[in-house]
């Protein structure tokens, strides 16, 4: 059974940073690729960042685009959403994701995590 947890989720002033980390177990880690996704209150969950399943191909949505920054540790099984500059708009639930697929769309990953929270203060 797969299990990604996502922590280091929190409260951060606008322009601050944070990091997060999503564990993943029970698959081959290394053999897919991984997704961060974030769902704001009353908004649809919408796609943020990627990284194929070597961590040589990135993609970002265009909003975080030279503020956030994704990547992977195989030997720890873990990825990561370095996120700075950070914005009120960037307040949302971040989920990882994990995925056979490549791309940005959220039906195509098929197992989530249960979300960290992030809320950035104006």
């Amino acid at each position: 059974q797969v299990q990604l947890v996502e922590s280091g989720g929190g409260l951060v002033q606008a322009g601050g940073s944070l990091r997060l980390s999503c564990a993943a177990s029970g698959r081959t880690f290394s053999w897919y690729n991984m997704g961060w996704f974030r769902q704001a209150p009353g908004k649809e969950r919408e796609f943020v960042a990627a990284i194929s399943w070597s961590g040589g191909n990135t993609l970002y949505t265009d909003s975080v685009k030279g503020r956030f920054t994704i990547s992977r540790d195989n030997a720890k099984n873990a990825v990561y959403l370095q996120m700075n500059s950070l914005k009120p708009e960037d307040t949302a639930v971040y989920y990882c994701a994990t995925s056979v697929n490549w791309g940005r769309t959220k039906d195509a990953y098929d197992y989530w995590g249960q979300g960290t929270q992030v809320t950035v203060s104006s």
